[in-house]
């Protein structure tokens, strides 16, 4: 007997339905992403804070961009480094000792925003320092997670984490823009100071996790190492390189002054800011449907294909809501293929490299964003926003199928026959239950 309509729209609800097993079966993934939640929240309104105290010291837009660029090389630097330690050390004591240097690096702020006279070096040197120590924690946070959950959970587990880091994404500058505002910045670094107090409090409950394989000693050798598996790994570099490529093309998030103007709805500037988190969101809420997927790296071929297109009709669209409705679709194409490359990279790296390809992870998509604005701004400044815009995601689709073309093996890999999936399973399947 063939199923009535209603039945099958609620076995295609069910379907695509966002798996919660993760955050039922696992305690230490709970207190993992409160942590995260919370650091990221107040992270974000210190992130508002501080270029806002740096416009009202010294009014140069320059002094403001600078911020940025001095945390570029600590996040390079202590990324790597970040991931090498993370597979010759307790990871679980890397991420609250990590923890306390941020917390003392917002205290610091707070400080400087209290005194007379506050220093806008300051700003330069605070700010390297979390950019470093927010990269060292990083890699071993995320090789935390691969091994608290199972290795079916991959892919539920990050678009659980999704949902929880785009909501912050969302909802973060949003607060942190009433806060500094009303408050000023010395509210918003007190604030922030408090989350990682709370984020403490919920890191020192995770129990030590131990590992599968033998610590590997932290050295520029072992980094070395790191890379080289990289290298050898065709399918992990294809995630890297497609999620550079599409981020370096069609990230335009420097476009979005300009295009409000260009809308004529200067006040939509956060709406168009906020479009890409709204399209992860949902995506992640309706991520179901990923878990029956297979040809994982066929899966971000096309959904990094797709965010690429969506920014190009967005280009061409008429009205903010029109523009503000393809950018969520992009942002919903790129959380789909993020979900797909966290789940190849945690269901094939073996434990003893995956603080270091962590690390690497960090700088793919951390990397990306960057070179993307200054790619807007360039085009920007010889055709225009709306030709920036679509020529970036024009761009996009064109390196993703160039990618897809030189990667056979990453383009055919598949969870059910791929070699490394294989033996990361049954690896973990001669690991002793832990309670």
């Amino acid at each position: 007997m063939s199923e009535t309509p209603a039945r099958s729209l609620r076995s295609l609800a069910r379907r695509m339905r966002l798996d919660l097993s993760p955050l039922r079966e696992s305690r230490d993934f709970r207190l993992l992403l409160g942590s995260n939640l919370v650091t990221q929240i107040g992270t974000l309104i210190t992130m508002v804070a501080v270029p806002y105290q740096m416009k009202e010291l010294t009014g140069s837009y320059l002094a403001v961009g600078l911020v940025s660029l001095a945390e570029f090389i600590p996040m390079v630097v202590c990324g790597l480094w970040g991931g090498a330690i993370a597979d010759a050390l307790d990871r679980r004591k890397i991420v609250i000792v990590s923890e306390v240097g941020l917390c003392l690096t917002s205290v610091l702020l707070l400080v400087n925003a209290l005194v007379p006279a506050p220093q806008a070096w300051v700003l330069y040197v605070v700010g390297a320092l979390a950019a470093g120590f927010g990269s060292v924690r990083g890699p071993s946070e995320q090789a935390l997670i691969n091994r608290v959950l199972r290795l079916d959970q991959m892919t539920a587990g990050f678009a659980i984490q999704g949902v929880i880091g785009n909501t912050a994404m969302i909802a973060g500058p949003a607060a942190g823009g009433l806060i500094v505002a009303s408050f000023g910045p010395a509210t918003s670094y007190g604030v922030d100071v408090a989350t990682f107090l709370i984020s403490l409090v919920l890191l020192v409950r995770v129990r030590t996790v131990s590992r599968l394989d033998d610590a590997t000693p932290a050295s520029f050798r072992s980094m070395v190492e790191g890379v080289r598996y990289a290298l050898k790994r065709a399918d992990l570099m294809g995630t890297y390189l497609v999620d550079i490529a599409a981020m370096a093309f069609a990230s335009s998030n420097a476009l979005y002054p300009f295009l409000a103007d260009d809308l004529r709805a200067p006040k939509a500037l956060g709406l168009l800011y906020a479009a890409g988190g709204v399209g992860s969101v949902l995506a992640s809420l309706t991520s179901g449907w990923t878990n029956h997927v297979h040809r994982h790296g066929r899966a971000v071929i096309v959904a990094a294909s797709g965010w690429g297109a969506a920014v190009v009709v967005a280009a061409f669209m008429p009205n903010v809501w029109l523009v503000f409705l393809f950018l969520a679709i992009a942002g919903g194409a790129d959380m789909v293929s993020g979900l797909f490359r966290h789940t190849i990279w945690n269901q094939t790296i073996p434990d003893e490299y995956r603080g270091r390809l962590a690390g690497i992870e960090l700088l793919s998509y951390s990397t990306g964003p960057m070179l993307g604005d200054a790619r807007a701004g360039f085009m920007a400044q010889l055709g225009g926003t709306r030709f920036s815009l679509g020529a970036g995601g024009a761009l996009c689709v064109g390196a993703v199928a160039l990618m897809a073309t030189a990667l056979p093996k990453f383009r055919a890999y598949d969870a059910r026959t791929d070699e490394y999936a294989l033996a990361e399973r049954a690896r973990r399947a001669e690991e002793p239950a832990t309670a």
